[in-house]
């Protein structure tokens, strides 16, 4: 499988703001073909850039503004093969245990028991994606930055991260560990950066996209964690921006694979 992705995106900042971005497709050895470009400019000069590494493969890109900025970031990336699953390791299932700032498992393990009682495994992952799809409504723009899982299911609405964290939250309280992960979605209408959960069971990661909206066995890994606060595309780590342009674009070569909710499937 070949998949092809870009972003572009624009934004403003203050004097004295120091940006994390994360818009690069995640290492992995398992992939045939690799080739990416990201070009960050400001004012029509290139910036520098601090790549730093980051969980599951993911990087983050750093760099800072002395002074107000406009600035462009360009990014492509051909990714050809898929990744090679990776080896969990103890500490990261106990922190996917836990709850986090948007993942409050421990608030909803009385849902989780009520709705999915003795359910383990597959059927479990399935029945959360399946109870999620059903309660929320998606619509865009319709959370805020500070909602989490709780927030989300008392207002039966969200976008993808909103749907990701309910399912995480169910998941967490019955002692499944599971996290976030940032991804391009070849087939996403509205195109746009997306997020879905995965969840160890039988030895493996598994995702799980409550939302529906995109075909899972094409999705590439940009980076994973505990919740959004750890897979932002962008933020700020001092001063402030505002984001003027955002424009994702994710392809795959020979057309979109078919989906079926029922089946599980790893982030490749």
């Amino acid at each position: 499988m070949e998949r092809a992705v870009a972003a572009r995106l624009a934004f403003k900042t203050v004097a004295d703001t120091k940006v994390a971005l994360a818009v690069s497709v995640a290492r992995n050895s398992g992939y045939s073909g690799f080739v990416e470009s990201l070009s960050v400019t400001a004012g029509g000069e290139e910036v520098p850039l601090t790549e730093l590494s980051d969980h599951h493969g993911g990087r983050f890109h750093y760099m800072e503004f002395a002074e107000p900025s406009d600035v462009l970031v360009e990014y492509t990336a051909s990714v050809t093969g898929f990744a090679v699953p990776e080896e969990p390791r103890l500490m990261e299932l106990i922190r996917y245990v836990r709850p986090s700032r948007y993942a409050e498992s421990d608030r909803l393990l009385p849902t989780a028991y009520a709705e999915f009682g003795g359910l383990q495994g597959g059927e479990l992952l399935h029945a959360v994606r399946n109870w999620v799809f059903s309660e929320l409504r998606y619509i865009s723009g319709s959370s805020r930055g500070t909602d989490g899982a709780v927030e989300t299911l008392l207002h039966r609405r969200g976008v993808c991260r909103d749907f990701a964290h309910l399912a995480i939250s169910l998941l967490r309280a019955k002692n499944v560990p599971a996290r976030l992960a940032a991804v391009y979605a070849p087939g996403l209408s509205p195109m746009d950066f997306h997020a879905v959960a995965e969840a160890h069971i039988n030895g493996a990661w598994h995702i799980i996209d409550p939302t529906g909206l995109a075909p899972r066995e094409s999705m590439l890994r940009i980076t994973a964690g505990r919740d959004s606060s750890d897979t932002a595309f962008l933020s700020t780590v001092g001063g402030s921006l505002s984001l003027t342009q955002l424009q994702v674009t994710a392809v795959v070569d020979g057309g979109l694979p078919n989906e079926d909710p029922a089946k599980l499937v790893a982030l490749r």
